[in-house]
């Protein structure tokens, strides 16, 4: 079937070369010349694994168009989906100004009845106030005579996990859809098809349930983080060691192991933004919501413990001046270029308000950090992981990616000039490096310190 895509960022791009890829027609519409230009010609904007020769091949085979026309875009289908970003506001609220825009210009152009899918993050009610907006164009330019059935508004949340995008669209574990009329479901139903084959995977809700079931499966996630963060800060100080809990209370099949490991916080696009945007939507309702305000202040603080091991181990804040801080990872999780509230970006700023320098790796997230902070003398980003060692007085390890897990510790004695590792990821034994002389600190495990002599 042919299908429109407003929104030719991470969800657009994702949705778009996943259900061309199945066989569907797909325009996809964005506002960016440069990056319709650079997609036309199969470059990829973002860095996840999988996709750009997912949409070179559609690209060849003619199945996935961009276009910066929004009238080209909606003659183009009947069925349209907004995947267009949600920015939070300065009171956590979701910006929702270009997803009512792209409604309004869905209504100005179309010439029939049409199916609009919200696939943005949105806060339950969005739906609402498209289907509004689009009417009340429709009624402007005299378009109403297709009545009721002029316009009807699904909420269809996406579930991708940036780095393993395209697999999760591919074998979708759900697919939430919020509907209210049975032409809007049964147009759903064969857009998925091709994804409901060993069993139906489809599951259909009124708008708003579709709307906060997104909002509640990020913030339990989260929620799962901040719960183990929080107990490695107390393993800390009781002496426990948190990978023996997380491995205990894991054992139990109603906690399993998924989300369950104690880190450096959490950061990205969805579960900063998505928790302040569900609080906020108590506030607005009048319900108080204290455990997903917990979750949030929780996940502040603990983007702030990687420092505070740092100076421990160094004997002070003030003891970081003129010292020179090596870190491994700077995207907020492996297997992505996004930056977006990361923890390394707290231990950057923290380092180098106290006077050190910071010589940092990542694989693929090294020039999105240096387009943050520009060219300066105290932060020397580097295109490989040994090469941010030389003169390090200590490493800290923030993003857990794959080449990190198994390094070189003797090229890495003789590239330091300090024996000091901040794990913030927990990779690596704490006793084995004890024995080779390293002084070890993690999150939520006894601090390890070479034995004398």
């Amino acid at each position: 079937m042919k299908l429109t895509i407003f929104g030719a960022g991470y969800v657009g791009l994702v949705t778009g070369a996943c259900l061309a890829e199945v066989g569907h027609d797909v325009l996809v519409c964005d506002v960016d010349p440069a990056r319709v230009d650079a997609l036309k010609a199969g470059r990829i904007p973002i860095f996840e694994p999988g996709l750009e020769p997912l949409v070179r091949r559609n690209l060849a085979a003619g199945r996935l168009g961009f276009t910066l026309s929004a009238a080209d875009a909606v003659a183009h289908s009947d069925l349209v989906m907004i995947a267009v970003g949600t920015p939070p506001a300065e009171n956590g609220d979701a910006d929702l100004g270009h997803v009512l825009a792209v409604g309004e210009a869905i209504a100005t152009h179309m010439t029939r009845p049409v199916t609009v899918v919200t696939k943005s993050t949105v806060p339950v009610g969005t739906g609402d106030l498209v289907e509004a907006r689009m009417r009340a164009v429709l009624s402007a330019r005299g378009g109403a005579e297709w009545g009721d059935d002029a316009v009807s508004v699904v909420s269809n949340p996406e579930f991708l996990k940036e780095g393993a995008a395209v697999g999760d669209f591919m074998k979708p574990d759900r697919i939430i859809v919020g509907a209210a009329s049975e032409r809007a479901t049964a147009l759903m139903r064969t857009l998925y098809q091709p994804f409901n084959r060993n069993h139906d995977r489809l599951m259909v809700m009124d708008r708003r349930s579709a709307e906060l079931t997104k909002y509640a499966a990020n913030a339990m996630l989260a929620t799962k983080i901040s719960f183990m963060n929080e107990m490695a800060g107390l393993a800390d100080r009781l002496g426990a060691d948190i990978e023996a809990v997380r491995l205990g209370i894991g054992a139990d099949p109603r906690i399993g192991y998924h989300f369950i490991y104690p880190g450096a916080g959490f950061g990205g696009s969805c579960f900063p933004k998505d928790v302040r945007a569900l609080r906020r939507s108590g506030e607005v309702t009048g319900y108080e919501m204290p455990l997903v305000a917990a979750v949030e202040a929780v996940n502040d603080r603990q983007k702030h413990v990687m420092f505070e091991k740092l100076a421990t181990a160094l004997g002070g804040a003030e003891a970081i001046r003129g010292r020179t801080i090596a870190v491994w990872g700077l995207a907020f999780k492996p297997n992505t270029d996004d930056m977006r509230e990361a923890p390394s970006l707290r231990l950057i700023d923290a380092v180098l308000a106290a006077g050190g320098t910071v010589r940092a790796y990542d694989p693929a997230a090294g020039t999105a950090t240096r387009a943050l902070y520009g060219e300066r003398a105290d932060l020397v980003i580097t295109f490989d992981a040994q090469e941010a060692l030389d003169g390090a007085d200590a490493l800290c390890l923030v993003t857990e990616w794959q080449e990190f897990r198994v390094p070189d510790f003797g090229a890495m004695e003789t590239r330091m000039a300090g024996r000091i590792i901040i794990d913030g990821r927990n990779l690596y034994d704490p006793d084995d490096l004890a024995a080779r002389g390293w002084r070890y600190s993690a999150i939520g495990r006894p601090q390890r310190v070479p034995a004398a002599g």
